[in-house]
């Protein structure tokens, strides 16, 4: 009868064994236990050819450090799972730092599109329609609409930064807003 993949009197036998150098000891503990270790690591990774990577990276481990593990510590499969658990983790951050540089990589060296001339005429243009509409606006509705629009600051916290109510604070950027569209329109025609 062969003992379960369970049996920790068993892997740690082979455990020992393959410490010592015995290949065939080795192969009878990977047969026992690859399953595992190769199921926690797909779940971890979620990618086939990463966990099959991340279980030979830790196999290799496991028949390098044999002789450190310790019975004290826990179980032989608590201590392959462990390691491999920890390797699955750092390919999932090697990974995703590879992603990360590549991005800034390819951002850092992609050629900025040039504004062709024509664009930027028509945004000066713009900027200074917004301009002379702002300043035909009452200083009230001209300073409650710069507050919420390019300050950033909602009405609520418009009406208590001016002091004001909240419903006049949102007559004044309605009615300023609306001034604003009809000067635009006026001034681009």
């Amino acid at each position: 009868m062969h003992p379960s993949p369970t049996d920790g009197t068993e892997l740690s036998r082979l455990l020992a064994a393959s410490a010592d150098g015995d290949h065939s000891a080795f192969a009878r503990l990977y047969d026992l236990t690859n399953a595992r270790v190769y199921g926690l690591a797909l779940r971890v990774l979620n990618d086939r050819s990463h966990a099959e990577e991340v279980v030979q990276e830790s196999y290799l481990h496991f028949w390098q450090q044999a002789h450190r593990y310790s019975s004290a510590r826990g179980s032989v499969v608590n201590w392959m799972l462990t390691i491999a658990h920890r390797r699955s983790v750092d390919r999932i951050r090697s990974e995703e730092l590879y992603r990360r540089r590549g991005s800034e990589y390819t951002s850092a060296n992609t050629a900025v599109p040039s504004t062709p001339l024509v664009e930027v005429v028509e945004q000066h243009e713009e900027t200074l329609t917004l301009r002379r509409c702002l300043g035909r606006l009452t200083n009230l509705q001209r300073d409650s609409i710069e507050l919420s629009y390019f300050d950033g600051m909602t009405y609520p916290e418009v009406a208590a930064y001016t002091a004001t109510p909240l419903p006049t604070i949102k007559s004044r950027i309605r009615d300023g807003l609306r001034s604003l569209r009809h000067c635009v329109k006026t001034e681009e025609v």
